[in-house]
């Protein structure tokens, strides 16, 4: 796919002035990103959850023509009020585990003292710990985080509310700003738009799927709080990789006190856990993706390494959306376009060699 009537740009000579200029532009574009961490963040957020509600905001001003403010502030509320229910069922779920703490502390101790000779720790090494002590600064670090959240999710609805505002008569705006060009932006928009949610809509699917097995496996164990576990499993899937790893530590634990002193419960937990996560985590979700998206593995690991050290835990989350759009804006760019093909997946190249040819 290709821009249309759009005047490609041309290669040029790269001498070693210009390759300097390119990395110190590299440099310069990261330090900007990195020290603009609090507003750009945001906005990328917003953008992301605009590809999902600017289809309906578009639907109710163009279709059933309800003025554009009142759809955009409809839409938004529906979504702050399903974010706002999902957040009362999670607060819940923690609480109960919160008051069922001290149960499991004690059995800990307990289980300390059992396996403490054996494995050469000390059998009072839980029951000196000042768990109130600890709890405080987690407390603090926790609600700081959450200031932190709050305030972001402040700017992101903001960002938000403003980028719906404007979707329904982006394409006109267009047409009448750039004639000639409108056509293949508008193109090129659409085409970002249909991978992201390509992208999004399996990334749900696969979560869930994720949760739910979690939860049924841990149930079918008899593993208590399975429902908490599962649903954790389901929200920290979104974050590709560690989110994974960080969901399967808490059962595991749990099994370990349940079943004390006997360790196979904990053991069999743990592998139940490393199937489904392996299964679902590390080789069916990278394989969906990739071919959602027509990204290369490798291509969505290096974004996931370089955004995740970049912003942390957010640029996680963002870095497969922000490679599929550079992936298709540099295969409008005639000079490019191969960067585009190298970034891809490979697979209907793979098909076309292998297809049988005519006699």
């Amino acid at each position: 796919m290709t821009i249309q009537n759009s005047k490609p740009l041309r290669p040029k000579n790269i001498t070693p002035n210009t390759l300097f200029l390119g990395i110190l532009a590299l440099f310069a574009v990261g330090f900007v990103l990195k020290t603009a961490q609090s507003v750009v963040v945001p906005l990328l957020i917003a953008w992301l959850i605009s590809y999902l509600l600017a289809p309906v905001v578009t639907f109710l001003v163009r279709r059933l023509r309800i003025p554009a403010p009142l759809a955009v502030g409809c839409v938004v509320l529906l979504f702050l009020l399903a974010a706002w229910g999902a957040g009362v069922v999670i607060q819940q779920r923690l609480l109960a585990f919160a008051k069922a703490f001290p149960a499991y502390q004690e059995k800990l101790v307990a289980l300390n003292t059992h396996y403490g000779q054996q494995l050469n720790i000390p059998a009072t090494i839980l029951q000196d710990l000042d768990w109130t002590a600890q709890i405080g600064p987690l407390v603090l670090r926790t609600s700081k985080f959450f200031m932190s959240f709050i305030s972001n999710a402040v700017l992101v609805l903001i960002f938000l509310v403003f980028m719906l505002l404007a979707k329904p008569y982006s394409n006109d705006k267009l047409r009448a700003a750039l004639p000639d060009r409108a056509d293949g932006i508008i193109e090129l928009t659409n085409t970002i738009s249909r991978q992201i949610g390509a992208y999004l809509g399996a990334l749900f699917v696969i979560s869930l799927t994720t949760g739910l097995c979690v939860w049924g496996a841990l149930a079918w164990l008899g593993i208590e709080f399975a429902f908490t576990w599962g649903l954790l499993a389901f929200v920290l899937n979104f974050i590709p990789t560690i989110g994974s790893i960080v969901a399967s530590i808490p059962p595991i634990l749990i099994a370990l006190v349940q079943g004390s002193p006997d360790i196979w419960p904990a053991v069999l937990t743990a592998l139940v856990l490393l199937v489904i996560q392996m299964g679902l985590g590390n080789f069916v979700a990278p394989k969906v993706y990739g071919d959602r998206l027509n990204l290369s593995p490798v291509v969505i690991l290096l974004f996931l390494v370089f955004w995740s050290w970049l912003w942390g835990i957010v640029g996680a989350l963002l870095s497969v959306p922000i490679a599929a759009a550079i992936q298709i804006a540099l295969a409008q760019i005639p000079p490019l376009a191969p960067l585009a093909t190298l970034m891809g997946s490979g697979r209907k190249y793979m098909r076309k060699a292998s297809a049988p040819k005519a006699i």
